[in-house]
Parts: C-alpha cells; structure tokens; sequence
C-alpha cells in the first residue's frame, strides 16, 4: 500500500486482536509501520464501510452470483468517468491536478477463505484479475498490490500518479566536433596500424561517421573510444620499435 501510496487500512475481525502490533507484522512492513500506525480494526464489516459510497470486492474470480466481474483497469476508467463527468481533454493538461473521488473502498477476503457471498453482494463490482485460466490463485500481498497500482495508474489522469524517477542523470550526448575529433584519431589509429589504406581510405570512414551518428555517444564514451584508437597507436609504434631493433640473422 505505501509504496503505491496509500495508508488507510482497516481489518475486519482480524485472527489476532493485537495484529498491528505484532512482531511479525511490524517486521513484515519492512519501513511502511506508519501504515500499521494509522490502521484500523473493527469486528464488522459494518463498522469499517462508514462514508464508502463504493465498493469493489477484488480478486475475485468469475462467477455467476453477484455483481459483474470487470478488469481492473477497465472499471477504474469507468469510475473516473462517473465520479467526474466533467473529466474531458482540457483536463489533462500538465501540472492540472483535479481532486480524487472519495468513499471508494476495495475489500479483500482473507488468506485461506476469501470472501463471504454476503459481502460480495453488497459491492457494486466484483474485480476479476486477469490471470491464466488453469491457475488463478493470489495471495493477498499480490492481489493488493496490483489493485493498488492499477488505482494509482487510473488517479495519474487526475494528476494524482507518480512518474518513473531516473536512476541516474539523463546522458549528455557528444556535439559533432567532438564526434569528428574521435573519428580524425580513430582514422589515424586506423592507419598506423595497418587497417586502413590512408591512399585509399573508401567508404570506411563515412561508415563509421554513420555509425557512431546512429549511437549517439556521451562525452564519456567519446573520451573511451580515443583512449582505444590511443593504444592501438601505441602498440603498433612498440611492435615497429621492436621490429627495428630485432637481430638481424644472415644465412650462409
């Protein structure tokens, strides 16, 4: 829930009154015990519905009871819609941010017995993940998990979505005289160590500008690709320094 940005939670009836204080439940947030911290615990179902205008039980398989089973992704495009009927494309424009709908609840049974009928008849959906037909079993960790990330990706329309945040600093691609500076070292390189023909260099070299053109190298991996054309310079001037000064043998 936290990593996808969510921290109200309330357990119905849980096994162990104390759950939220447990040691193996502090444990298993794993940094998120501000989401235990503000959870709530009810004995009825009841008691945990107050103010949710609208219910979705998820994870639900199929089934012919109740009320339809929809997509995720596809119902929360659908709620948005009714929630906000004056949701259009001047809305979407960047940095508008528009109020999320309120008193949406999405229940989950439990591990080992799921849902009761009776509270799956009071949703108005029942969310069906996809899954493959021979094997449809989640956990709940899962199920919550992906619930939580197709809600997120829905309220991103509303400005209320997260961008992906880059690892690291967006490349700073070489310029053209840069790139030129390489291929004039990599084409004398190329030379000294006997590869290219400087009497007939072809279309080798327009070649190469045409490949590193469709790489786009950095700075960086300009400043690598001269280190290389400067030892391949260096080791063909020590084999022609020891090639001079290898004996000389004379056959009788």
């Amino acid at each position: 829930m936290k990593v996808m940005g969510f921290d109200d939670l309330v357990l119905v009836n849980p096994r162990w009154p104390d759950v939220l204080t447990r040691t193996e439940a502090i444990e298993r947030a794993s940094g998120a015990t501000d989401v235990l911290a503000r959870a709530r615990i009810v004995p009825t179902l009841d008691e945990a519905l107050g103010g949710m205008t609208h219910l979705c039980a998820t994870a639900m398989t199929p089934r012919d009871f109740g009320p339809p089973t929809r997509a995720p992704r596809d119902h929360f495009r659908m709620l948005l819609k009714k929630e906000l009927p004056a949701l259009d494309g001047r809305a979407l424009k960047p940095g508008l941010a528009l109020n999320a709908p309120e008193g949406i609840a999405f229940l989950f049974g439990s591990e080992r017995y799921g849902m009761k009928n009776e509270d799956v008849y009071r949703c108005h959906v029942a969310l069906s993940i996809p899954t493959h037909p021979d094997y449809g079993s989640l956990n709940i960790a899962a199920a919550v998990q992906l619930i939580a990330y197709d809600w997120r990706q829905a309220l991103s329309v509303l400005g209320h979505g997260f961008d992906v945040q880059p690892a690291t600093a967006a490349p700073q691609h070489a310029d053209a005289a840069q790139v030129a500076g390489m291929l004039a070292h990599w084409q004398q390189a190329l030379v000294d160590i006997g590869f290219l023909d400087p009497a007939a260099p072809k279309k080798l070299m327009p070649r190469l500008q045409q490949l590193f053109n469709r790489a786009q190298p950095t700075a960086e991996e300009i400043h690598i690709l001269r280190g290389i054309a400067k030892a391949m310079q260096g080791a063909a001037a020590a084999h022609a320094t020891s090639a001079d000064t290898a004996p000389a043998v004379h056959k009788r």
